[in-house]
């Protein structure tokens, strides 16, 4: 029996084990699927000895697990994150499946209006979401706790005409998933209208506090939960390809 997994840190939260179980039984599939939480990854080579047949990887490690692996997709090298391991002929390789999954997504609700986007924190999820945006030709800046360059900007920065400006904000940081559903970013949401669009790649809840708030001052609201089946679902392809 083939087995399959998800590497993270605090998986309680993670739909990912119950969508392949579902998805193997739905489709006849003899294969098992299990989590696999490390507090560091200095237990990683553990987990690569289970005789794995595909990995998910989630937060924090999208970005920390690159030199662990023997080859990236060329997508993977491009956004600088990884998702996705496939274990092929005694190699680890490294794929991104997160853009394709979030450009899945986002494509029915993007419009002329959306020029901009404004992108919530800076780790590998950020990194596959500016990719998409970059790639249809809008412009991002950032924002973060800890700004590292001249396109990143502190929580504070956030105003009247950053909003203006940037019709599209999408919450990239994992404040808001359960069970800590009362955490947020700061954000002013007194500046949104019903020309933003605001998304959330957290799913479980399914509207976090973020959303909700953004959804009260007129915004149009997407959460993570289809981006997480599309790019499920592009995983499985990569690892079954022959």
């Amino acid at each position: 029996m083939k087995i399959y997994g998800l590497l993270g840190q605090s998986l309680g939260y993670s739909f990912s084990k119950s969508f392949f179980e579902e998805y193997f039984k739905k489709n006849a599939i003899e294969a098992h699927y299990s989590n696999f939480e490390i507090q560091t990854l200095a237990t990683l080579e553990e987990v690569f000895q289970k005789n794995l047949s595909g990995l998910n990887v989630t937060t924090p490690y999208k970005e920390a697990i690159m030199p662990f692996l023997d080859e990236l997709s060329h997508e993977a090298k491009e956004i600088g994150a990884v998702n996705v391991v496939r274990f092929l002929n005694g190699k680890k390789i490294g794929y991104n499946t997160d853009a394709y999954g979030f450009q899945q997504s986002i494509k029915p609700f993007l419009t002329n209006r959306h020029e901009r986007a404004l992108i919530l924190g800076t780790g590998g999820a950020s990194k596959a979401v500016a990719y998409v945006f970059k790639s249809i030709g809008m412009d991002v800046i950032y924002c973060s706790r800890e700004p590292q360059s001249d396109n990143e900007f502190p929580y504070s920065a956030i105003n009247e005409h950053m909003l203006n400006a940037c019709k599209v904000i999408v919450n990239c940081t994992p404040l808001g998933t359960f069970p800590n559903t009362e955490e947020m970013v700061d954000f002013p949401f007194e500046g949104l209208t019903s020309d933003h669009l605001v998304v959330d790649l957290i799913y479980n809840p399914s509207k976090t506090k973020f959303l909700r708030k953004a959804e009260e001052n007129g915004a149009v609201i997407l959460n993570g939960e289809s981006m997480l089946k599309e790019q499920a679902l592009k995983a499985w392809e990569i690892w079954n390809k022959e």
